[in-house]
């Protein structure tokens, strides 16, 4: 190494140069103006004095390169093209900031027109202030240096899928469908083959709730047995309710076996409730939550063999979102429950019961101990999996990647966490056609 690079970089100075503050990635946030500022108060290089024995060597390097800190033809590219802080700053963070608040404020705008009568009781205040608050979070977004922002995608979809309010006209296909599902539901013995062919593309959603009744087999095919069925079946529910759910805490049944399974029962079930749809207004509501606690509840009462399994809370979400819109014309995603009355609101709870019960009846071996069924389910998954596309089956081998890893929750929860409740309520048209989708 010569002396002249030995010496590069400090040349007889005492002490290193000026001391200047080291910042992380983000502290503090990166700031166009101070760092312009910055950059300005760098280019002002000080004259180099050859015959100066303290002049450093950084000096000398600095004039040799003072060209490539000219100020003028910086304000006159910035002018042009702005620099990359700049166009990260402005063109990306902001702009995608601004997008995403225009985006989010048009959804709830357009929420807002279609909203159920919980959201029109709001006051002006409420609105100006959601206005407010979106500006001010606009701004926020503006003075955040960072980097581009994930676009605020919706979290659910309509859970309506012909919201009459808003929905556009059927065509001339879906009015002939429709009225083929009355005409088959008005027989006074409907053919269930008839009704299952007809159901497999999907259930309109005037009659979705009566078909899933008869292809349950909660209902009779017969029309004239029809309503005295479900007098008794919802008696009989509220029976159970009694019996079981309001006797729970009753001294009587203190330090009992039976009293400690209640106890764990609820506890589980009191834990997973709020768990369930959190995204969704309408199971956020205490009612709701009451309504599916006794639904549970009473599932793990009399069916002691898999009792309460953590998974069962989605699956009543469908019966009660589909039973739910035969008396709401409404998107029923914020829907208030309580504006409905008692006797429907009975009626919704237990036909849920009823129809979940027979849907876990073909299944409940997914919910035993060690869960056979999924087992099962997943095992036959990896084999069709081979057979179909050996390249990925292949690939998951060779990274050891199990298909219980992530097929389980598929198969314990029906889809119902991977899906959009709208798209799982179409999917269940299907297994309510097919039961050896779920059994086989």
């Amino acid at each position: 190494m010569t002396d002249s690079n030995r010496q590069f970089w400090k040349r007889s100075a005492k002490l290193p140069g000026s001391i200047q503050p080291v910042y992380g990635a983000q502290h503090p946030p990166l700031d166009p103006v101070r760092l312009k500022s910055s950059l300005h108060e760098r280019s002002r290089v000080p004259p180099f004095h050859p015959k100066s024995r303290k002049a450093s060597s950084f000096h000398e390097f600095a004039r040799n390169t003072s060209d490539a800190w000219n100020i003028e033809e910086d304000e006159r590219d910035e002018a042009q093209h702005p620099p990359f802080y700049q166009t990260l700053n402005s063109r990306v963070a902001e702009v995608t900031a601004v997008k995403v608040i225009e985006s989010h404020f048009k959804l709830q705008e357009e929420n807002r027109c279609q909203a159920s009568s919980v959201i029109k009781s709001m006051s002006e205040d409420q609105l100006h202030r959601i206005t407010a608050d979106d500006l001010i979070l606009r701004k926020s977004l503006q003075k955040q240096q960072s980097l581009p922002l994930r676009p605020i995608i919706p979290l659910v979809a309509r859970i309506s899928d012909q919201n009459a309010s808003g929905a556009p006209p059927m065509t001339v296909r879906e009015k002939t469908r429709l009225e083929k599902f009355r005409q088959l539901l008005s027989c006074s013995n409907t053919d269930l083959d008839e009704l299952r062919k007809c159901s497999w593309p999907g259930i309109p959603r005037e009659v979705r709730p009566t078909t899933w009744r008869l292809l349950s087999g909660y209902l009779p095919a017969s029309q004239e047995r029809r309503i005295l069925t479900l007098q008794r079946k919802r008696e009989e529910y509220f029976g159970f309710i009694e019996q079981y759910y309001d006797s729970r805490n009753e001294e009587n049944h203190q330090d009992t076996y039976r009293q400690v399974i209640f106890v764990f029962f609820f506890f589980q079930i009191h834990i997973d409730i709020p768990r369930t749809n959190p995204l969704i207004p309408l199971f956020q509501q205490p009612l709701v939550q009451e309504i599916f606690e006794r639904i549970l509840f009473i599932w793990a009462i009399r069916h002691p063999a898999s009792g309460y399994v953590q998974g069962i809370n989605d699956l009543v979400t469908p019966f009660f979102v589909v039973f739910l819109t035969e008396h709401v014309e409404e998107d029923v995603e914020n829907f208030d429950v309580s504006s409905l009355s008692q006797d429907t609101l009975r009626n919704i709870e237990a036909d849920s019961f009823w129809s979940m019960s027979k849907l876990l009846d073909g299944i409940q071996d997914n919910y035993t101990f060690a869960q056979p069924g999924i087992q099962k389910k997943v095992k036959a998954l990896e084999e069709l999996v081979s057979r179909i596309d050996d390249q990925v089956h292949c690939h998951f081998k060779k990274y050891e990647v199990e298909y219980l890893q992530f097929a389980f929750r598929w198969m314990n929860n029906l889809l119902m966490r991977e899906l959009p409740l709208r798209c799982t309520i179409r999917l269940w048209d299907t297994y309510q056609v097919d039961s050896n989708i779920l059994f086989s």
